[in-house]
């Protein structure tokens, strides 16, 4: 039973875009009032750093509301166009780039909305959605020349005078005398002016034909409501991403009947430009699209370890019975998920060892429950191979992933030194107005994780802090020696050794928790 667990474990998808959508629908477990939120059809961001299961969410969505009977268009923003080639390339103009990704997006919007009318041709009228399908194609495909007008000019102008007399005389029987005056003048006056045009053809969106014709398909859906997805935000370069936001705003949002959630990592994300007197590009979170959904807050779980077992036990669970069931051993598993659960670890210590090392991202769960059925092979998974796994896995992965930014990588090696080595805990304090682009690249990084935001002191009336905690993987190796963390925080400002293990709305003292980032710099410039 325990090797075909392994075996199970170790076809585990690690990436949910690797997934068809069924397997993402029967994987998926929801977390507290999560799928509620996302459910309204208020257009909405939903934020959450790698890992975090985003792509996971908005496919139960997009699954859930076609079951409703509505329209839902899935794109993930990645596979548009060349965001690798021409969005990133500072070469390119940056309005012929913008310009690009808006009819990319819009396109691939069109192909999806063409195959669901094509797929209910029978119960929606073609006869409408196919000109309201054309006006649209049209809308985001129009070509315009964009370069110099030159103008040229020629004029030629003539004038021809002749004058003079002649006299002829005939002698004959009947003698004459004639005379002639031979007297000419011409005219010639010419104009000539020639305009060329010369320049590029260049793509460009009319806003206003693009929303009119979302509305005239709206229409034509017979009352169902249209969801559009996006996933992968952060994968569009930042300087591009309010001019796609906009693009949203004003052919999307205006449009009853329409509904948009956004996938995103937040510090990885520039939805707006402002330009002043109220004026702006892009979409502004609060007013235009509510950001109140972040998955990095749902999955927090120090404040309540039993929650936290019960979501990764269930994740786990179901993503072992649907891995049992594509190699054929699902019969050789136990029923319950608490019987497979029991089935895969040695004792319930293992399992809570494991669901710590997760830090509440489901992705690094599942790689480091991979790694340890690994190293298991045919035995249940300890806590030494949870350990074991969680190192390699910070290694392979995080570790990484740092080391590209050495400046992050320095404050990492900092931080580690002053919160795990000198005061013995796992966790530190910083002021919620600080800003620090080094802590967001390790956030991001998934090497730090935010446990509370705002939180106050006795002694500092007014003074908000965020409780940020060092990723599992930072002092893995360090659990079995004397410099072990010792808790989460320490308690207060003497030295009597006490340590809190969940960050309370407010402290008697916190001095020694906190972390002042200016010592870095000083050091940092020192060397």
């Amino acid at each position: 039973m325990t090797s075909a667990i392994n075996n199970a474990i170790f076809r585990l998808p690690k990436r949910a875009e690797a997934s068809a959508r069924p397997k993402l629908i029967q994987t998926f477990v929801d977390i507290g009032p999560l799928f509620s939120l996302l459910s309204g059809l208020d257009h909405q961001i939903l934020y959450g750093r790698r890992g975090t299961g985003k792509t996971h969410v908005l496919n139960y969505l997009a699954d859930n509301r076609e079951q409703a009977g509505d329209a839902v268009v899935v794109t993930d923003l990645r596979n548009i166009g060349s965001s690798a080639g021409l969005y990133a390339d500072s070469s390119v103009p940056l309005p012929e780039r913008a310009t690009r990704l808006l009819v990319d997006t819009l396109l691939s919007i069109h192909s999806s909305l063409y195959e669901y009318f094509i797929e209910l041709s029978e119960e929606l009228d073609l006869s409408r959605s196919g000109p309201a399908l054309d006006r649209l194609a049209d809308a985001i495909t129009e070509v315009k020349v964009v370069g110099s007008v030159e103008m040229i000019e020629s004029e030629s102008y003539s004038r021809e005078q002749k004058s003079g007399t002649r006299f002829s005389g005939k002698i004959s029987v009947k003698p004459s005398l004639s005379i002639e005056d031979n007297n000419q003048h011409s005219t010639s006056d010419s104009r000539q002016g020639t305009i060329s045009r010369s320049g590029r053809e260049q793509l460009y969106v009319n806003f206003g034909a693009t929303g009119a014709a979302f509305r005239d398909l709206v229409s034509c859906m017979q009352g169902r409501h249209l969801w559009v997805l996006l996933d992968e935000w952060s994968s569009i370069p930042l300087d591009l991403q309010p001019y796609l936001a906009d693009l949203i705003r004003r052919s999307l949002f205006s449009v009853q009947g329409i509904t948009v959630k956004i996938a995103a990592i937040e510090h990885r994300s520039n939805l707006m430009i402002n330009r002043g007197s109220g004026d702006y590009v892009g979409i502004e979170t609060g007013a235009d699209a509510s950001a109140d959904v972040n998955l990095d807050d749902f999955m927090v779980f120090d404040n309540d370890s039993e929650k936290s077992q019960e979501f990764f036990q269930e994740l786990l669970a179901q993503h072992i019975f649907s891995a049992a069931k594509d190699i054929g051993v699902e019969s050789e598993l136990p029923e319950t998920p608490s019987q497979l659960i029991n089935e895969a670890f040695t004792e319930k210590r293992a399992l809570e060892e494991f669901v710590r090392a997760c830090e509440g991202v489901p992705r690094d769960g599942i790689n480091i429950i991979s790694l340890a059925a690994q190293k298991a092979i045919d035995s249940k998974i300890s806590v030494n191979h949870v350990r074991a796994a969680a190192n390699s896995w910070y290694q392979r992965d995080k570790e990484k992933a740092v080391s590209s930014n050495a400046l992050a990588g320095e404050l990492l090696h900092w931080i580690i030194d002053i919160v795990i080595g000198e005061r013995k805990a796992r966790a530190f304090l910083l002021k919620a107005d600080e800003t620090s682009g080094l802590i967001d690249s390790l956030y991001d990084s998934r090497v730090l994780h935010v446990l509370k935001r705002s939180v106050s002191s006795h002694d500092q009336p007014g003074v908000r802090y965020d409780v940020y905690k060092l990723d599992y993987g930072c002092y893995v190796n360090l659990l079995s020696t004397t410099k072990a963390p010792q808790g989460l925080l320490p308690f207060d400002d003497d030295e009597s050794g006490q340590y809190v293990d969940v960050p309370p709305d407010d402290y008697r003292s916190i001095r020694r928790a906190i972390l002042n980032l200016n010592e870095f710099e000083s050091s940092s410039q020192a060397s």
